[in-house]
């Protein structure tokens, strides 16, 4: 009579619980940058044809490096009324934000356009924010070497029992995940100002930050009963 294995293991057939683990640094594969186009006027109209005005040129500006950029999106936009203090509800002036989000993937030219940004008028920018897009290489791999060093610490505990491993109970992926992104900038010479354009601003010495990459799983396993 065949013995079939159970999730509990039998004492012909012990069950053997393991966790493998990977760790990968990997360089990014896109930089996002994060723009709010501002505009201020003493009346809606003009402050919304400002902002109108402001945020035509920076999305002409992003989308004039067509071989950088691989997606411009709009999050947000706002008028928002400024109240005199005091005085009821008369309005002193109004507010009109433009929430820009710019994703690249060549970085030769991101520290240029990083500078023609900043170098805007009532424009706030910050960045970069390293990434890897969802469909990586890199989660792959970083899956398939967890697998790999769990199957590979299974069989070593295996053999401190002079056995094998039998069959696969289950294997569960923990999840893999990259690591939060934050802005990295390198800082930039003071005399590479000196000698540029007034109207062209020098463009930022922008280093890639590299990416951590970690997957697990859990496995459990039938071994052949060891003899003790």
């Amino acid at each position: 009579m065949t013995t079939h294995p159970t999730p509990d293991g039998t004492p012909d057939a012990p069950r053997l619980a393991v966790r493998g683990e990977a760790h990968l640094e990997v360089d990014p594969e896109t930089a996002r940058l994060e723009i709010t186009v501002l505009a201020r006027g003493t009346d809606r109209r003009t402050a919304l044809d400002d902002l109108t005005t402001r945020n035509t040129h920076t999305t002409q500006l992003i989308k004039s490096y067509p071989d950088a950029l691989h997606k411009l999106e709009t999050s947000t936009l706002s008028i928002t009324p400024e109240l005199h203090r005091g005085r009821g509800e008369r309005i002193r002036a109004y507010h009109g934000r433009v929430h820009l989000t710019a994703h690249l993937t060549d970085f030769t030219a991101l520290g240029e356009l990083t500078t023609r940004l900043a170098d805007q008028d009532l424009t706030r920018i910050t960045g970069p924010y390293w990434e890897l897009t969802p469909d990586s290489p890199a989660h792959s791999e970083a899956r398939r070497l967890a697998v790999h060093e769990a199957v590979q610490r299974a069989r070593e505990y295996a053999a401190a029992l002079d056995t094998r491993l039998h069959a696969l109970l289950e294997l569960a992926d923990i999840g893999a995940e990259t690591t939060t992104a934050y802005p990295q900038m390198a800082p930039t010479s003071r005399a590479a100002f000196a000698g540029a354009p007034t109207d062209t601003p020098p463009a930022l010495d922008l280093e890639p930050q590299r990416q951590t990459v970690h997957a697990a799983v859990n496995a459990r396993f039938t071994m052949i009963a060891p003899t003790l």
